[in-house]
This record gives C-alpha cells, sequence and structure tokens, in this order.
C-alpha cells in the first residue's frame, strides 16, 4: 500500500493536470458560496402596494403542451396576485396535439383569468417575440408551459420590480417537482435514483448557485422557465434571438451590455419544472444549454476574447474555466483506459480514483449544506432534503455523467445546426454501433477476399 501511495503522488503533475484542477475549482466555488448562506430568502404574501398593483402579462409558450398545459395555468389562477390584473398569452408555435383544445376547456374552468391564444411561427423565441408585441401592461413574465409557480412567486417578484426601479429583469428558482417524481404511472421507478440525483443538482445550481452570483452581480443567464421583465426594457431590445437554441442567455446579454441594465434573482420566487424523463432527455437538455452558451458569448464576445478581457469581464472567464472543466472531467471517462495501455498499475489507479472521489465527495457535502441553509425558507423541501442526505455519494457520479453530456454539446456546436430538437443518447450509441457493425464486416469481407 505503501508503495502505490508513493507511486501516486510521484505522479501527482499528471493526476493535477487531469483530475484535481476542476475539482479544485468546484471546491472552491462551493466554499465561497457555503461562506454566504447566510442569506435567508423571504416571502412577502402580506405586501400592500403604495397605490395600484400594476398590471402584468404572462407569456406561455406552447408546443405540443396538451399534458402540462392545465397544471400551468391553474398555478397561476391560483396565485396570490389579483387574477384581474394578469393577461396570458398562450402563444402556439406549431403544436400537433390537442393543446388548443386543452386551453378552450381551461378558459371555461377558469373564467375570472384573462386568457388568449395566439398563433405563431416555428421556434420558442417567435413564438415570444409575436407574443410580446400583444403584451399589455408594465411588466412581462415568461413561463414555460410544463412549469408551475409558487403561490407568491408572482407577488414577489413583482414587488422587486416595484420597490427596485433600476432593476430591468429577474428570474425565479427553478427546482424540480419532486411529487411528479412520486406520482405513479408518470416517471417510471427505474429513473427513480436518476431523479433524485437532478433534483439535488437543481437545489444546488438554481438555488444556492445562483443565489450566490447574484449577490455578486454575476447571474450569467436568466432561466428560460421562469423569468420577469420590464416591458420598456424588452421593447428597446432586439428581443428573443430566433438564431439560436440559448434565447434566455442572449436576452440577459442584451440588458446587461446593450442596455446596462440590472438583472437579479429573486430569491423567494420559485418554480416548479419536470424531471427529465430519461437519460435521453437529460442529454439533448445538456446539449441545448450548453450550445446555447457557447453561441451566445460568441455574438456577444467574438471580437473581444483576450487575457485581458479575461480578468475585467466575469462572463468571459466563467465561460473559459467551466467549458476547461468540462473538458478535463469528460476525460474521466477514458482515461482510466488510456493509463493501463502507458502501464500505470491499476492499484495506482484505483487508488487516485479514490482519492479524487473523496474530494468530490467533499464538494458534495459543502453544496449539500448551502442547500439546506438556502432553504430555510421552505421548510418541506428543506426537511425532504435533509433525509436524502446520502445523495452526496451518488452526485459526483451523476455529475460526471452530465460533464460528458457537456463536453459531447461542445463537440457538437462546431459542425451541428442550432436546432431544438438534438440527436439523443440513445440515437448516438445506435450510430455508433451501427459504425462498429459496418467496420468488422468490412474487416471480414477483406479477409474472404484474401482466401
Amino acid at each position: 500500500m505503501h508503495l502505490v501511495l508513493r507511486q501516486a503522488v510521484e505522479q501527482a503533475g499528471f493526476w493535477a493536470a487531469w483530475f484535481i484542477i476542476p475539482a479544485f475549482f468546484e471546491l472552491l466555488k462551493a466554499m465561497r458560496a457555503w461562506g454566504r448562506n447566510r442569506f435567508v430568502p423571504t416571502e412577502y404574501p402580506g405586501y400592500v402596494y403604495p397605490g395600484r398593483m400594476p398590471r402584468i402579462t404572462i407569456l406561455v409558450p406552447i408546443f405540443n403542451s396538451a399534458g402540462t398545459l392545465g397544471q400551468c395555468l391553474r398555478s397561476i389562477a391560483n396565485s396570490t396576485y389579483p387574477n384581474e390584473l394578469i393577461n396570458v398569452i398562450c402563444a402556439n408555435n406549431q403544436s400537433m396535439d390537442n393543446s388548443r383544445r386543452v386551453f378552450q376547456l381551461l378558459q371555461d374552468e377558469l373564467s375570472d383569468l384573462p386568457m388568449q391564444w395566439l398563433e405563431t411561427s416555428h421556434g420558442k423565441a417567435q413564438a415570444l417575440n409575436t407574443a410580446i408585441y400583444t403584451s399589455t401592461g408594465d411588466y412581462v413574465v415568461t413561463l414555460d408551459s410544463d412549469a408551475t409557480l409558487e403561490k407568491h412567486a408572482l407577488m414577489n417578484v413583482i414587488r422587486n420590480f416595484v420597490t427596485h426601479p433600476d432593476m430591468q429583469a429577474q428570474t425565479g428558482i427553478i427546482l424540480i417537482n419532486r411529487k411528479l417524481m412520486q406520482s405513479p404511472g408518470r416517471f417510471t421507478k427505474q429513473h427513480r435514483f436518476f431523479h433524485l440525483n437532478e433534483y439535488l443538482e437543481y437545489m444546488v445550481t438554481f438555488l444556492a448557485g445562483r443565489t450566490f452570483e447574484s449577490h455578486r452581480d454575476q447571474l450569467f443567464t436568466m432561466s428560460g422557465a421562469f423569468s420577469a421583465f420590464r416591458r420598456s426594457a424588452l421593447m428597446q431590445s432586439r428581443l428573443f434571438n430566433v438564431n439560436t437554441v440559448g434565447e434566455d442567455t442572449d436576452i440577459t446579454f442584451q440588458i446587461r451590455y446593450n442596455l446596462n441594465g440590472q438583472v437579479v434573482l429573486c430569491p423567494s420566487a420559485v418554480c416548479y419544472v419536470e424531471p427529465a424523463a430519461s437519460w435521453d432527455d437529460l442529454y439533448v437538455q445538456r446539449q441545448r444549454w450548453q450550445r446555447g452558451e457557447i453561441e451566445v458569448v460568441k455574438n456577444f464576445f467574438q471580437d473581444r476574447l483576450s487575457l485581458k478581457a479575461v480578468g475585467q469581464n466575469f462572463l468571459i472567464r466563467r465561460l473559459l474555466v467551466d467549458h476547461t472543466m468540462a473538458l478535463l472531467k469528460g476525460i474521466w471517462l477514458v482515461a482510466p483506459v488510456i493509463m493501463l495501455g502507458v502501464g500505470i498499475s491499476l492499484p495506482v489507479i484505483l487508488t487516485v480514483i479514490l482519492m479524487i472521489y473523496g474530494l468530490y465527495l467533499l464538494i458534495a457535502i459543502f453544496n449539500l449544506s448551502n442547500v439546506v441553509q438556502y432553504l430555510r425558507f421552505q421548510p418541506e423541501e428543506q426537511r425532504y432534503v435533509k433525509r436524502r442526505w446520502w445523495l452526496i455519494f451518488t452526485l459526483p457520479v451523476y455529475d460526471l455523467m452530465v460533464s460528458y453530456f457537456r463536453l459531447i454539446g461542445i463537440l457538437n456546436v462546431t459542425y451541428r445546426p442550432a436546432v431544438w430538437n438534438t440527436v439523443s443518447l440513445s440515437q448516438e450509441n445506435a450510430a455508433i454501433q451501427r459504425i462498429i457493425r459496418q467496420d468488422i464486416q468490412r474487416f471480414k469481407d477483406g479477409l474472404k477476399k484474401e482466401r
């Protein structure tokens, strides 16, 4: 054992390059967030507005949303914000199911909530842009059709706008709807373990992580699932970019850099979304997020990428760090095989892997602590997370898989067009297997010809 440890230490330069560096950056980030987790988001259900309460428009882009539209619109109707001051525009971008029929039934059910149906061109960004021109009121909220709002979310967002006149846009906290994970028949039991890790990942990223970023005025992107804008700011922008799958990041950058506006997180505005149905769906989603991020940064900063810019602009610095870390972590999936091939002993490889796993376990502990602290304003969710503390042991493996998906997304940007429905994990695996079978068959054919 002493010999194994000595060999691992002697090869520290190699391990540091591929393993320790990404772990160190993530540990540093988790520790810094932990140092700020005394912040407690608060709700304001009893807040009384001075004078009139503002009118708002909620834009709900629709694409084959028959199965989720009902719960989305009901969450708006059941919110603490007065229904008579809300105008809901369902912007249909070429749905092929019975979403329109569901909407008509909901109009009768939610008769006190003003709603309208709008036919638009294909694409989420195009649907939102068309709906913006028909919006009314002082504020515009965008909400995905598979999302549901916590009852105080709208009230808290608008309160933030009213009390902070310099604020141009906000995003809410996006959490996985844990009740859907437990719903029989909705999601298979085989994906239960996967969903629990995704649930905690959202807590780490969209609650603890974005709260910390917002405090430092370094919020990278608003969530496409739930965001809010001053209508005047939207009308001064170029609206949502139809040439990228990262339209939410693009509008964030527009408000920050073109309008010099403030973009923040509203930590008491919670929105719940569905978990990914399968690894395939998660694979497609994370590739799309990665592609959108790269496309938007390229459009905004392609003439400003330099060492000086890295020091001055946190967005460029974060992009370089995040993508470098994704590349290094992605190598984990093939590195052990390569190491064996170059003569590194199996005991040394296993020892170092355990050491790295221990480091990521420490990161998970810090992240879980952050989540528990930030959830003090949601006691029920806090208790649910505490009871599943054991997820810290599985989160490093889940995070490794997500890093692999991100790495594939980075590579795909270079040769695939920007589309929402990218190739799934199963489709790519099938393509790889097909190529391998073809190569084997060619090899067999070649042997027959030689005979």
